[in-house]
């Protein structure tokens, strides 16, 4: 879909040539009497176009209107949430028309977070998948024109937004693909194409690869498949080399069978999400090689198939991981952490100044949080507090939770020096808390987004989250400048003492 940020007054607007035009109304009277502005005080003075954000009034060949079709929409409280629910409602009614040119006019001058938000929306509401289909029939739309008084102050917000577009159905293609259609193998040749982009470079280890590296855990989730590993490996240097990066750890289960202990038949489909986590990085980098900005970020994907055949991991079987600490597999459905615990051990050869992982972890994040929230834990408040305050921007929403210790001794074993599980209760912590053991010397975050990386039933498929909160992160970090944290100092200073 091609994206065009113009300048349109009201009057201009009622001219712009367009199959659908979406009239983006606020709350109150409006003081100019042109067409499209008469339009909505009529419908206002009438009841027909309500003060709720979302409600609209469809029009159909208006008189001094250029457009055959034209949709008002009200903006509610104009927050950058109500421009979401505006855009999405209208952009859904507009389909009907099957529209090849959509213009969306705000009738009074956004901020940069209320048009991120519209771009976002309407690329959101008009996705289609099509990639296993034999006869497809992609998005209607191409080519979608952002109306605003006055364009040149939002110009950076719309390319970035535009870019964020980018990002979030990369990582929905991928993450939407049967297990069949997304293997380890084709995973990493996407993220070897993303490394076309500016600033990008890719690398991607195989099993030798990965066995002298010691990464145990990730082996044995990987053993019983057919389908080799890759451990994916991606770097954006937009700044200074000795910039410490920022590292994204995606979990990239292909297809998640449970291994031995085996889930059940229902749904087991929407295992081929198990890699949204993965999807996410890659979905973050395509945007980083479109925005450029000045910050480093390294990208590690673990990727591989949970499956089930006669070397695959059994529930007791110990297990070595890549930082030495030996891990007791009691349930392998637990596959996910160990997958992710080398590649945080990896990530500190990077002397990272923060490290996220992604992840769609557990079922228990699900039952706290439903699919509005991602679970965010966090070893650093600061870290959290700039992750909770992207996902408001983004309006790709986190909640904190907790880490405390007590929260560990579920995974206490006597055959190992943890369990990858301990009880029902608290899941998703006791995950987490399973993580933060490979994550002592930098600061760490976990997104667990099983929640929210995708929908069931009728509306089936991936979200692209939480690369716009990735995003909203990494581009408000280059702006405050990334300081370097006192911790990583002092591991300098450590580490030159010591040399």
């Amino acid at each position: 879909m091609d994206f065009q940020l113009k300048t349109l007054t009201p009057a201009q607007a009622a001219s712009e040539k367009c199959d659908v035009l979406i009239v983006l109304a606020p709350v109150g009277n409006l003081p100019a009497k042109d067409a499209i502005a008469t339009l909505v005080s009529e419908a206002r003075k009438a009841g027909d176009l309500g003060d709720k954000a979302g409600k609209l009034l469809a029009l159909y060949r208006p008189p001094r209107i250029a457009a055959p079709r034209v949709l008002l929409v009200s903006l509610g409280d104009g927050e950058p949430a109500a421009v979401r629910t505006a855009v999405l409602a209208a952009a859904a009614a507009a389909k009907a028309a099957d529209p090849k040119r959509l213009a969306i006019v705000f009738l009074q001058p956004p901020d940069a977070a209320s048009l991120r938000s519209a771009v976002i929306a309407a690329a959101d509401a008009s996705y289609v998948y099509t990639a296993t289909k034999s006869k497809p029939e992609p998005r209607s739309i191409r080519h979608l024109s952002l109306g605003v008084p006055d364009a040149q102050p939002l110009r950076e917000a719309f390319d970035e937004a535009v870019a964020t577009v980018a990002g979030i159905e990369l990582a929905k293609e991928w993450a939407n693909r049967p297990g069949n259609h997304c293997t380890p193998t084709m995973l990493a040749d996407a993220a070897r194409k993303l490394a076309e982009l500016p600033h990008l470079k890719c690398e991607v280890l195989g099993p030798k690869e990965v066995e002298k590296l010691g990464m145990g855990a990730f082996s044995a989730v990987a053993q019983g498949s057919a389908e080799p590993l890759r451990f994916i490996v991606l770097r954006y240097h937009g700044a200074a080399k000795e910039q410490a990066p920022v590292v994204l750890v995606g979990k990239g289960i292909t297809f998640d069978t449970g291994g031995v202990s085996l889930k059940p038949a229902a749904e087991m489909d929407e295992m081929k999400f198990d890699m949204c986590g993965a999807a996410s990085v890659l979905g973050v980098f395509c945007a980083l090689g479109e925005i450029r900005p000045a910050i480093n970020v390294v990208g590690l994907i673990p990727t591989c198939e949970n499956m089930n055949d006669g070397r695959a991991i059994k529930p007791g079987d110990v297990i070595t991981s890549m930082s030495g600490q030996t891990i007791e597999v009691l349930n392998t459905d637990a596959e996910g952490r160990l997958i992710l615990c080398d590649a945080l051990s990896y990530a500190k050869r990077f002397d990272p100044a923060v490290v996220i992982d992604i992840a769609t972890l557990t079922g228990a994040c699900v039952v706290a949080l439903g699919g509005v929230r991602s679970g965010l834990f966090a070893s650093d408040d600061a870290l959290a507090d700039a992750l909770l305050k992207a996902g408001e921007s983004a309006q790709d929403r986190c909640w904190r939770m907790p880490l405390d210790d007590d929260y560990a001794e579920g995974l206490k074993t006597n055959f190992a020096d943890v369990a990858n599980i301990a009880g029902r209760a608290g899941g998703a912590v006791t995950a987490a808390k399973f993580l933060q053991r490979f994550t002592g010397e930098f600061p760490w975050a976990h997104l667990d987004i099983a929640g929210t990386a995708w929908k069931g039933g009728s509306a089936k498929g991936a979200t692209g989250r939480p690369v716009g909160l990735l995003l909203a992160y990494l581009l408000a970090r280059t702006r405050q400048g990334a300081a370097e944290p006192a911790a990583r100092k002092a591991r300098k200073a450590s580490s030159t003492r010591a040399a």
